[in-house]
């Protein structure tokens, strides 16, 4: 995610940052490579201006930190501008109201309103505890009902049924009432993707809003589509009252233009970020874990909150006590940790948040790949049940076999057992140590790259 402008601006810091002291001319030339990055990241013109004319004049103008070097305490300056420019802090939803608490989504064509609906119900009720009912008043694209009667199910939400042939206001009266008896704590209203400048479609979801007086109203956009994202949703919320924004698509953006305009040219929070395709893939939206990513100093506190709720804790513990009790980590163990690594997203996703990792070599990025992982699950599928408990007993011949059944080479189950040698060794260590928890805790205390301030 950001890998261009996170690339680029780690790229343009890192030659500041041992300067001795800060002077107009190294923070002007610094300050032009950041322009161009955030230029190419498709970030506003507008923000681009603002961004730059506020670091320069806190930058020329500080009381260098003791704490701190000079070319640390640019960077500083560069993180905090990053936060105010996309918020600050995480805004949560506001669901202080009489049940059922209405979300009213908004947004064009295409931009992933439907999936984003049944992220947002499985995650209010996965980690708010809400009961959650959705409704499409969606009557205009094929299938749209279908498909959130679809999701509704694959999340566990309660799904009021609607047709073609009604009004959208009446659909989205009756599921308030249904709603209500059925003692709903939210109620997500599905609408149909319009232009802001259809008049008729916006003085329809004018009216549902008005209408139906929701808690939020949330207007979903593609983060791909930079700085146009920005734009739109400044469009809507001019016709409509908008209460925040989720960026769609955000795991495909390299760039960051939306993230970084959207907040300067609405005035309205990023509240959270679809970063998957999967119902789990909803994050919400912290300004400053964003900027430490974007600046290469990793996302710590969030990888620990995914891993607290993603990994399982029973197996996690059964593994402790296995190796704890002499017992070797065998090839089963390492698939259910490729498994766990998978639900978190993979080791892409993983690594992303650890900090400096964007600053290892090409060579060394490039062994990081979740597709050698998938690779490694397939391989070890093709084994015996006893050459997966006992991976010293898989000579050459049953080395053959195994590729042959994976659709891989021989060079490749050298080089899972191999990883598996290695992996042994390592849990053997961590296990000593007091277990994966404390692990976690000693990520906390990582040292930042380089040249990068300490949180």
């Amino acid at each position: 995610m950001f890998e261009n402008l996170s690339d680029r601006l780690t790229q343009t810091l890192r030659g500041i940052s041992g300067k001795a002291k800060l002077s107009e001319e190294n923070v002007t030339q610094a300050l032009r490579d950041v322009r161009m990055a955030l230029l190419e990241a498709d970030v506003a013109l507008p923000v681009v201006k603002s961004f730059v004319d506020q670091v320069k004049a806190k930058a020329l103008g500080t009381v260098i930190s003791n704490a701190l070097n000079p070319g640390e305490q640019f960077i500083k300056i560069v993180h905090d501008e990053l936060v105010q420019t996309m918020g600050e802090a995480n805004d949560g939803l506001n669901l202080a109201v009489l049940p059922p608490a209405v979300i009213l989504m908004a947004g064009l064509q295409g931009a992933g309103k439907t999936t984003t609906v049944a992220k947002l119900a499985r995650y209010l009720q996965e980690r708010e505890k809400k009961k959650v009912a959705v409704v499409s008043a969606d009557v205009y694209r094929p299938a749209a009902i279908a498909q959130l009667q679809t999701l509704a199910a694959e999340v566990g939400a309660l799904f009021f049924e609607s047709s073609a042939d009604e009004r959208p206001l009446a659909i989205a009266e009756r599921a308030v009432v249904q709603a209500k008896k059925q003692f709903a704590d939210v109620l997500i209203v599905d609408t149909a993707g319009r232009l802001a400048v259809d008049a008729e479609m916006m003085g329809e979801i004018q009216s549902l809003q008005q209408a139906l007086q929701p808690a939020e109203t949330l207007f979903v956009v593609d983060a791909m589509t930079g700085q146009d994202a920005a734009n739109t949703a400044k469009a809507f919320n001019e016709a409509l009252t908008l209460t925040g924004v989720v960026l769609a698509k955000a795991d495909g953006d390299a760039r960051g233009g939306a993230a970084l305009s959207v907040r300067q040219l609405t005035g309205k929070p990023i509240k959270f970020m679809g970063m998957g395709e999967k119902t789990d893939a909803l994050e919400p939206f912290y300004p400053d874990r964003l900027a430490s990513r974007i600046l290469g100093m990793g996302d710590v506190l969030s990888l620990i909150e995914e891993a607290e709720r993603k990994v399982d804790k029973d197996k996690a513990q059964r593994l402790a006590r296995k190796i704890q009790r002499g017992r070797k980590f065998d090839l089963e163990d390492f698939r259910d940790q490729i498994d766990q690594m998978s639900n978190m997203g993979g080791i892409t996703s993983m690594l992303d948040k650890l900090p400096g990792m964007g600053q290892l070599p090409p060579a060394a990025q490039a062994q990081m790949d979740d597709g050698q992982f998938k690779q490694m699950g397939v391989i070890i599928d093709s084994m015996t049940p006893h050459e997966r408990r006992f991976p010293d007993v898989i000579s050459g011949s049953r080395k053959q076999r195994i590729a042959k059944g994976s659709g891989t080479a021989v060079p490749d189950v050298n080089r899972l057992l191999k990883k598996h040698k290695q992996m042994q060794k390592m849990m053997k260590k961590v296990t000593k140590k007091g277990g994966m928890q404390k692990m976690m805790r000693g990520l906390q205390g990582m040292q930042v790259p380089p040249g990068m301030p300490r949180r």
